[in-house]
């Protein structure tokens, strides 16, 4: 029988909790979670298991646990609409229990593609991701002519080299808004 394990990352004790559950196959419920999470519970999330010496593992933290296959991770959190980074949406299966027509037919979409054309969803995954990376160089790119421009001394028009950085800034800038907006219709061909 599953004896499912209730924790909270507040609790001291949740990673030895998921330690055993994971050696012993037990579930484990991650309960109210908000939009960062613990970066120790990577590998259970990228279930990174490997084999050695006959035995599967899997390594939290600094230790390598035996890993039972009957194993299930749960995570909930009470945010009303939570906003998780592309990297942890690709890892995880995020459910929405609030439920509205148009979210439960995008769910069961993501579903059914996912399950008939997998390469499709994994398509996707990836340009929600490249989506993140572009408009997180576009961000680098502002703050760093920003910066540039806050301290300058003198007549700005004479800074060979912030000139120069805005060129390429903005040949950096137009290249990156066009991989943003060819992977953003890219994943609406796909939603569809």
């Amino acid at each position: 029988p599953n004896h499912l394990q209730v924790i909270k990352l507040t609790e001291a004790t949740y990673l030895r909790t998921l330690e055993n559950s994971i050696r012993v196959g037990n579930p484990v419920l991650l309960e109210n979670v908000e939009e960062k999470l613990d970066p120790a519970l990577e590998p259970i999330l990228l279930k990174q298991v490997f084999k050695s010496g006959g035995r599967m593992l899997i390594r939290l933290g600094d230790t390598d646990v035996d890993y039972n296959s009957d194993f299930k991770f749960y995570v909930t959190s009470k945010l009303p609409n939570p906003h998780y980074a592309p990297e942890v949406q690709v890892k995880v299966t995020l459910v929405n229990f609030t439920v509205t027509p148009k979210g439960l037919e995008d769910q069961l979409l993501s579903q059914v593609v996912g399950f008939e054309r997998p390469e499709l969803e994994e398509e996707k995954g990836k340009l929600v991701v490249q989506i993140a990376d572009g408009q997180k160089q576009l961000s680098e790119i502002e703050d760093k002519i920003l910066y540039m421009l806050a301290n300058s001394t003198g007549n700005i028009l004479d800074d060979e080299v912030l000139i120069a950085t805005l060129a390429a800034s903005k040949t950096t800038s137009e290249q990156i808004n066009a991989q943003v907006a060819q992977a953003e219709e890219t994943k609406t061909k796909i939603d569809e």
